[in-house]
């Protein structure tokens, strides 16, 4: 193992990085700097200012994210799939000396065009620590990806984070509602709505409908159509890659949104494994750094 390294995962709105030495992680920092938040600094003013104290003369940094996109600092090449697990160390596109950007991977078929940026890490790591036939990786856009032991061979991405929150904050479903509250009662009537109806579009204005009629309480409309929403994308997407559900599926995502969808695929008669973000996260940069020192 490389005696020290320097992790960072840059993202659209925020920046976190970990120092490493002899494998442990000896300070953490964070900052709200995203690629698309500099404030007027550049990407190497904010990428001095983060690793201030922490960088000997050899000391490699990797970095995810979208700091490799078009909007970053420099851009990382997308490696297309089919790809190998192992080329996402063999193509780091480098930046400074001993700083270098992993890539994205892509898909690109008349059927499916999709990327991702950052999630190629996560996924490195939930394959080394919970090896499974399918991932999924919820957040804003839903990661839902088919590998092997050696290759990513496709993903799917599904908008449901983003759709949630655009519906209940930019729409009439949202309109003039209340604070909302956790309701469990009402997450679950949504998910058996939205795994048993495939016809999600209708169901939408039916959320609005509902609490204007008194059939469901106005502070809990966000658990009903995050249930509607989750259940529909589990049941789609389980369709889509005929699962087997003799084997679990590995679930890479916070504990609040892991909750949600293993109950939603606990419905659908699946298992899951559930690994926390940071964890695979820093898991696929420990393998990445082990590879580059060697």
């Amino acid at each position: 193992m490389t005696s020290g390294y320097i992790a960072i995962d840059w993202g659209s709105t925020n920046l976190r990085a970990w120092h490493y030495r002899d494998g442990v992680c000896v300070d953490s920092r964070q900052t709200a700097a995203g690629v698309t938040r500099l404030n007027g600094k550049s990407p190497q003013a904010v990428f001095d200012e983060v690793t201030h104290g922490w960088r000997e003369q050899d000391t490699p940094v990797l970095m995810a994210g979208m700091v490799g996109s078009n909007a970053g600092w420099k851009i990382a090449p997308y490696l297309p799939c089919p790809a190998p697990f192992a080329s996402l160390s063999q193509q780091l596109t480098p930046v400074l000396d001993k700083v270098w950007i992993i890539p994205g991977l892509s898909v690109q078929h008349d059927d499916n065009c999709n990327v991702m940026r950052g999630e190629e890490t996560q996924l490195l790591g939930a394959k080394t620590l919970s090896p499974a036939p399918l991932y999924i990786m919820p957040g804003t856009h839903c990661k839902w990806v088919h590998a092997d032991e050696r290759t990513v061979q496709d993903f799917r991405t599904v908008m449901t984070g983003e759709l949630h929150h655009l519906l209940l904050n930019h729409s009439l479903i949202g309109a003039g509602l209340p604070e909302q509250k956790e309701s469990f009662s009402a997450f679950n009537a949504g998910l058996e709505r939205g795994i048993n109806d495939r016809d999600l579009l209708p169901r939408l204005f039916e959320v609005r409908a509902a609490h204007v009629l008194g059939g469901l309480p106005r502070e809990e409309v966000s658990e009903f159509l995050s249930g509607l929403l989750i259940g529909n994308e589990a049941a789609a997407m389980t369709r889509h890659y005929a699962l087997d559900d003799q084997q679990p599926v590995t679930l890479v995502a916070n504990p609040s949104l892991s909750r949600r969808y293993v109950t939603a695929l606990s419905l659908l008669g699946f298992r899951t494994k559930v690994l926390d973000g940071d964890e695979a996260f820093q898991a696929g940069i420990r393998s990445i750094a082990n590879a580059v020192a060697n």
